[in-house]
């Protein structure tokens, strides 16, 4: 997997030369997010919480809305934690705090592996979603913005922590931003020396080290290498992928890779294989593109008919040897006429009545009751139908009332330009919680 990292400090991304130099910066962190996540997840860090100096809180809660993200920066107690797993967080990521002696006072004494805190943290928001950051500058664990030496070393405290997290975020800090390239011996090491998962930052700079690290069973987090334009978020994508167990195609030993495309509302659309020149197309165009194995070459799905499948997002599996194509369909997907290969008709989901309503808006039709809709008669309208739904008595009833409520309720949203995603969104938060 391949992770593009956002770095905020002082409300704009930036990125530094060995934690301290400001080498560029820019102020387009939602857009940001939003096209990194088409790739893989987004690694969100405040540098200004990491190193002490403030907070960017604010605006990492809009990113974390954005896109799939990890996140962390100084997140010191695990009620950060727990609270930016509310808001949106797929993991968290500690570090000083995870090697600071809690018998500290002060900033003195020695550092140790905090098993206290990394034992709360887990049990607060659990070992899957905790990412320990081992920044070690010539073997040695660094902290408070890699500006502290721990005497800790790398190897040996990496063993002790992966118990407490489901990966290990390694950053070489001797070789962060220089685009010097990794050391790739460290990190073999690292990863004999552990079963869990291991991101890799700090140096990468080609595309064959992200293959390199990709064939130790390692994932890579990008930074500087991608801003500076030297290396592609497409390109690092492609070839952190496990081309060697996949299906050998008719040509010249090209290998392929199934995938899988589905809609942004869950529904398994179809399946089909891709090499690299059908991935590559698929991230230039926008849309999902294949290898069609019975004509042996390069297919857009709904070239000819239109039903093109939009591309949201694309994700590989845990062992990088398949793909998930997030999609929106623009019409029906199978070849007879379904909607997806594996069911006839489009599951109505409420995201489906959203759409539907939404057109109507667009492009309303004579004698169309939802176009002729405004924000006081719906207003009036829930708050019918919610005394309507409240009196309901028997499970008929309460079908019939729920579901003018929910329509209503849905036409007030999409006045009012609240999607679905975003009330789901918020559910999940308080269900986080």
């Amino acid at each position: 997997m391949v992770i593009a990292s956002i770095d905020v400090q002082g409300g704009r991304v930036v990125q530094l030369k060995q934690g301290a130099e400001l080498v560029l910066e820019r102020d387009d962190p939602l857009g940001l997010a939003e096209e990194f996540d088409r790739y893989g997840e987004v690694a969100v860090i405040d540098l200004d919480a990491a190193m002490g100096k403030g907070s960017n809180f604010e605006m990492i809660k809009t990113i974390l809305r954005k896109a799939e993200c990890r996140t962390g920066g100084g997140i010191r107690t695990p009620e950060q934690a727990k609270e930016l797993v509310s808001l949106g967080a797929r993991k968290i990521i500690v570090g000083s705090g995870a090697f600071r002696d809690p018998a500290q006072k002060g900033g003195g004494g020695e550092f140790r592996v905090n098993v206290p805190f990394l034992e709360t943290m887990t049990g607060k928001i659990g070992r899957e979603r905790l990412i320990v950051a081992v920044d070690a500058r010539s073997g040695e664990i660094v902290v408070d913005g890699w500006k502290t030496p721990t005497g800790l070393d790398l190897i040996e405290t990496a063993k002790t922590v992966e118990s407490f997290a489901s990966e290990l975020l390694f950053t070489c800090v001797e070789r962060e931003g220089g685009m010097a390239g990794i050391d790739l011996e460290q990190v073999r090491k690292l990863r004999e020396a552990v079963s869990c998962r291991i991101t890799v930052a700090g140096g990468v700079s080609t595309l064959d080290e992200i293959e390199a690290l990709a064939a130790l069973g390692c994932d890579v987090q990008l930074g500087m290498a991608l801003y500076t334009g030297k290396i592609n978020l497409a390109d690092a994508f492609i070839r952190s992928l496990n081309w060697e167990k996949g299906e050998t195609g008719r040509d010249a030993g090209g290998k392929m890779l199934p995938v899988i495309a589905q809609s942004e509302d869950g529904q398994v659309l179809m399946t089909g294989f891709s090499d690299r020149e059908a991935l590559a197309e698929t991230f230039r165009r926008g849309r999902v593109c294949f290898h069609s194995r019975t004509r042996n070459k390069l297919w857009m799905k709904g070239e000819t008919s239109g039903s093109v499948l939009e591309l949201k997002r694309l994700r590989a599996d845990c062992d990088r040897d398949a793909l998930l194509a997030i999609a929106e369909p623009a019409g029906p997907v199978c070849h007879t006429g379904a909607w997806s290969c594996f069911s006839t008709d489009r599951n109505y989901t409420w995201k489906f009545l959203q759409g539907i309503i939404s057109e109507r808006f667009r492009s309303p039709v004579p004698g169309s009751y939802t176009a002729a809709l405004d924000d006081d008669l719906v207003r009036e309208k829930v708050m019918e139908e919610a005394g309507e739904l409240c009196a309901a008595k028997t499970h008929d009833e309460i079908v019939w009332e729920a579901s003018d409520l929910l329509y209503f309720t849905t036409v007030l949203m999409t006045l009012g330009g609240v999607t679905v995603q975003e009330i789901l969104d918020e559910l999940d938060r308080r269900h986080r919680k």
